[in-house]
């Protein structure tokens, strides 16, 4: 009877699925561009910005649907499409001499099934941390056409406050930023 016993539990062992091991993912910088909202001249329009230069690392379990992320945007590469506003965002709205780098940090990644739909981390902008919550509109992964290297893709939003950032030079504009992302990274 034991030596059944053991032979169907090693049976049944060989016959789960192997655990999947985290995978991780470096941000493509040319297909990885953060963008910002916010109003101008007291809700008159919408000014928007995107930041040029933009690194990190995403790690993905999807069967265990944990994962983690770190990205780091270079704030001074920063444009608005108008070369003396981009001075001005640079200086007064970000301190980008001061703080050259705003980071995102999440080790707490949200799933619905088997698909990546938020985060919730800290943001640290101008030398301050505050949690950041974001929500992942699209999210696919696959070999990509031409070089088939296997890459994710996500587009995604998360909304925050100047002020909780320390960042109240500007009077013209308005404290909510929305951050919108759009990220494509390739798997190491």
């Amino acid at each position: 009877m034991t030596r059944v016993l053991i032979t169907a539990i090693a049976a049944l062992g060989l016959a789960l699925p192997a655990a999947a091991a985290p995978e991780t993912y470096t941000a493509d910088p040319d297909h990885t561009f953060p963008s910002f909202e916010l109003s101008h001249g007291n809700d008159f329009t919408i000014t928007r910005g995107f930041f040029q230069k933009t690194s990190g690392k995403i790690t993905l379990d999807r069967a265990a649907k944990t994962g983690s992320i770190e990205i780091v945007v270079d704030v001074a590469s920063m444009t608005t499409g108008q070369q003396a506003r981009d001075r001005i965002v640079r200086t007064n709205w970000f301190k980008a001499e001061q703080f050259p780098n705003m980071t995102y940090r999440s080790d707490n990644l949200k799933f619905d099934g088997e698909t990546l739909v938020g985060a919730d981390g800290e943001l640290t902008l101008a030398g301050v941390t505050r949690p950041v919550s974001l929500t992942v509109t699209s999210f696919k992964c696959r070999p990509h056409p031409v070089n088939k290297k296997e890459q994710c893709g996500a587009d995604g939003t998360a909304r925050i406050k100047r002020s909780d950032f320390g960042l109240n030079a500007a009077s013209s504009v308005g404290n909510d930023v929305k951050i919108l992302f759009q990220i494509e990274a390739y798997k190491d």
